[in-house]
């Protein structure tokens, strides 16, 4: 539907704030149908036009919003609440665990660097940890340990991984994304490699709290390199929980929220 409800608001000299964090406007501007793209494709930067603050959770939707005429655009990253999360003890074990957290909708994004991961299985004393996803069918393909999701035994079954993983192919939608799962990682004190990509990109100081990486023999290298150093893989892991403990903790984050709302012009 056009933003008519954000229309009518800005009619009735209502102000409102929108929050981005993902690229929404790409499910218009770049929708397979030429039709949803002519009526709808402009929709979201309307709304960005019409509202009082835009807050986007990374540079790249930041800029859009920019683009389409905001009146006032805060950047603000994704953040979590850190006493939720613990950090991992017994680090080093073997064999080290290489886990991922998602989604059904996301997990394509870990098939690309699967078989990379299959083969390492093979040489080194590594497990794979999926947390997300429970599909019979996976496992025959993919041999690796599957776990459920649920917001009760996430923040535990996070404490499993040695390594946290965020692969994602280098798409206008994933530049949009704002590396949520690697700052759950970083909290518990796990080292991270992603793809150099979008937000991933803010995140990860490549070779302090983990590496970013792009072609398939830079995972194979950055992983080799984790799991043969104890030292490397305990270093990066607490340089990834100060991160966050600075950056990216919701103590930090809402006092910028609350002063975009309270700044927001009054009817």
């Amino acid at each position: 539907m056009p933003p008519f409800a954000e229309l009518l608001l800005r009619q009735w000299r209502i102000p409102f704030v929108v929050d981005y964090d993902d690229a929404i406007f790409h499910r218009y501007d770049l929708h397979t149908n030429w039709l949803v793209r002519h009526l709808l494709g402009k929709k979201i930067d309307t709304i960005m036009q019409l509202a009082s603050v835009v807050i986007a959770g990374n540079s790249y939707i930041a800029d859009r919003a920019s683009d389409s005429g905001a009146k006032a655009v805060v950047t603000i990253p994704t953040v979590i609440d850190l006493n939720r999360y613990a950090v991992k003890q017994n680090k080093g074990n073997t064999p080290l665990t290489i886990g991922w957290i998602g989604s059904p909708a996301t997990f394509d994004f870990l098939r690309s660097i699967a078989p990379i991961l299959i083969d390492l299985k093979k040489r080194l004393p590594i497990r794979i940890v999926i947390v997300g996803i429970v599909d019979p069918r996976l496992k025959r393909q993919f041999p690796f340990t599957y776990y459920p999701w649920s917001e009760d035994t996430e923040a535990e079954l996070l404490k499993l991984f040695d390594i946290g993983i965020m692969p994602l192919p280098d798409t206008p939608w994933t530049r949009g994304k704002c590396g949520y799962k690697l700052i759950q990682y970083m909290a518990c004190g796990i080292p991270v490699i992603a793809s150099n990509v979008g937000a991933n990109k803010d995140i990860v100081n490549s070779g302090e709290n983990g590496f970013l990486v792009s072609k398939p023999e830079e995972w194979v290298n950055a992983i080799e390199r984790l799991v043969a150093d104890a030292n490397l893989l305990e270093n990066m892991g607490k340089n990834g929980r100060q991160q966050v403990e600075k950056t990216f903790n919701l103590d930090k984050t809402f006092p910028r929220i609350a002063s975009c709302l309270l700044q927001s012009p009054k009817r």
